[in-house]
């Protein structure tokens, strides 16, 4: 069957303005992490011994206000996903705090109240998932796709249900009479903001996006973050948006947090970061960004070594054995998550004394496929 096109007259429009940051900021904080950690157990031989630990999430903390945008970036296996599912705890953490302030005032610990205590909470917070293929139920029909979040939770009205799907397809520009087809009618994009408009049913706070534009072409990648850029202003919604795409980051965050084998190795708002790196493996990654001019391809350097092994880390900083501005202290001491800056968060020893280069926030750079 041929895929289903969205006419011209509801397409979403072409960049559409983000709201000012501080129009968009209330000045509370929706979800403060703090020493978040995340072990997984390695276990071998007949009798299944634990062996090691595989430190997928190793001393995480951040915080996100209401109405902002936080990018979590890094290598494939960094961490980035399995924080996300902690915070939503989709996986229970090893240690650590996730404080989510809900929607009467209250501020709660995710990490550790029970699962009766958590149904209600879920929401509040909702993830969009990276591959739009198989996160649809292929046997379910938009409209129970849509609707099951809201049967689940005490809507049983079936008109209700289908008035507010409806509601939700205008709202991700998509026409609500192809709501009783199946998810294999339409394409990728069309799919994704089907995923958009589920994680939307129940009017969450929080938002986590994992990758939602990865598996996408990428004239279909701008228009999926145009969307979310104007949901966010419409419904003051707040997200965490994992990525590892720095065009896309650079599109859409307020803040970017730089993860490297399960640390965060860098926190800073999203023009100072890109200006102005002050960790050595940010400016590899913004080093690595293609950009628009031939001239300029035989200048990319590809980052030495291969990522260190979360079950084996190396002693000291994580980063050392591919940095080129490592010292002996380095390989013996682990630095400390220090703020070098108001705003600017750094685990590196020798951030105050180096000067990386970035890139300019007056350039524009495209989503790239990944």
């Amino acid at each position: 069957m041929s895929t289903i096109v969205t006419p011209p007259p509801t397409a979403v429009p072409p960049q559409p303005p983000a709201a000012p940051l501080r129009e968009r900021l209330t000045g509370q904080i929706l979800l403060d992490v703090k020493d978040l950690k995340k072990y997984f157990v390695i276990h071998r031989g007949f009798l299944r011994r634990t062996t090691g630990y595989v430190r997928a999430v190793d001393d995480v903390s951040f915080q996100i206000q209401e109405g902002e945008t936080l990018a979590l970036v890094g290598e494939t296996g960094c961490g980035k996903t399995t924080t996300s599912r902690c915070i939503l705890r989709a996986i229970d953490p090893t240690s650590g705090q996730i404080l989510f302030r809900t929607e009467s005032g209250k501020t709660v610990d995710v990490a550790t109240i029970s699962k009766r205590e958590l149904r209600p909470l879920r929401r509040q917070m909702q993830m969009i998932f990276q591959d739009p293929y198989s996160s649809l139920n292929p046997r379910m029909t938009v409209l129970d796709i849509i609707g099951e979040p809201l049967l689940v939770n005490g809507v049983k009205s079936r008109r209700e249900r289908i008035d507010r799907v409806e509601e939700l397809m205008r709202l991700v520009r998509l026409r609500p009479e192809y709501m009783r087809r199946f998810p294999h009618a339409f394409s990728g994009g069309q799919r994704q903001r089907i995923g958009i408009a589920r994680a939307l049913a129940l009017h969450p706070k929080l938002v986590v996006a994992d990758e939602p534009v990865s598996a996408l072409d990428v004239s279909v990648q701008a228009q999926t973050l145009n969307l979310l850029l104007e949901l966010q202003n419409t419904l003051g919604l707040t997200y965490l948006f994992v990525a590892h795409n720095l065009g896309v980051v650079k599109h859409i965050s307020d803040r970017v947090a730089v993860m490297y084998v399960g640390q965060i190795a860098e926190l800073a708002e999203r023009e100072a970061l890109f200006r102005s790196p002050k960790h050595p493996y940010t400016a590899a990654l913004l080093a690595s960004v293609p950009k628009p001019d031939p001239r300029l391809r035989g200048q990319r350097k590809p980052l030495p070594g291969e990522v260190a092994n979360p079950a084996a880390p190396p002693t000291g900083c994580y980063f050392h054995p591919r940095c080129a501005f490592a010292v002996e202290r380095c390989k013996v001491e682990r630095p400390a998550w220090e703020q070098i800056s108001p705003g600017h968060w750094v685990r590196c020893h020798r951030a105050r004394e180096l000067t990386l280069p970035g890139i300019e926030t007056s350039s524009t750079v495209a989503p790239a496929a990944n």
